[in-house]
């Protein structure tokens, strides 16, 4: 497929059940943001580990977003790899609230496997890297 200019199209990546995972991941971003924000600006000094893990999951959110909306091989490739993060990042955070509480005084978007979020923090990526791996040139998803 080609565009009018004759340059190669990019593959959409929110077609279908696509677009639920961007509706998904801007829930997230919207959620992770707005309470890492709020959490850092009045009470960094509480629990500035958890808040800042809350930040940087927002962040990853954000980015995955973005490219599955860009859309296009490059995008694909980049959301996998934030994707498989966000995976890692919610298994250890998650196993390390388990572990050892006392590091987390406050709950982060991962604590606990994302049970604060009804676990949609640790289904989400799962969810996605399946359908990203599927979105990939020749497979449909």
């Amino acid at each position: 497929m080609t565009t009018t200019e004759g340059k190669p199209a990019r593959e959409r990546l929110i077609g279908g059940p696509g677009m639920l995972l961007v509706w998904f991941y801007g829930v997230m971003v919207v959620g992770a943001v707005s309470r890492s924000v709020y959490q850092i600006a009045t009470e960094f000094d509480r629990a500035p580990l958890a808040y800042s893990l809350s930040a940087v999951a927002g962040v990853v959110y954000g980015f995955i977003t973005y490219s599955l909306v860009r859309g296009g091989e490059r995008a694909r490739r980049a959301a996998l790899v934030c994707c498989a993060a966000e995976l890692a990042g919610v298994l250890v955070v998650g196993t390390w609230t388990l572990i050892e509480p006392s590091a987390f005084p406050d709950a982060t978007v991962w604590s606990d496997y994302g049970m604060g979020y009804v676990f949609i923090p640790v289904l989400l990526p799962l969810t996605a890297l399946y359908w990203l791996r599927r979105a990939r040139a020749g497979v449909t998803p």
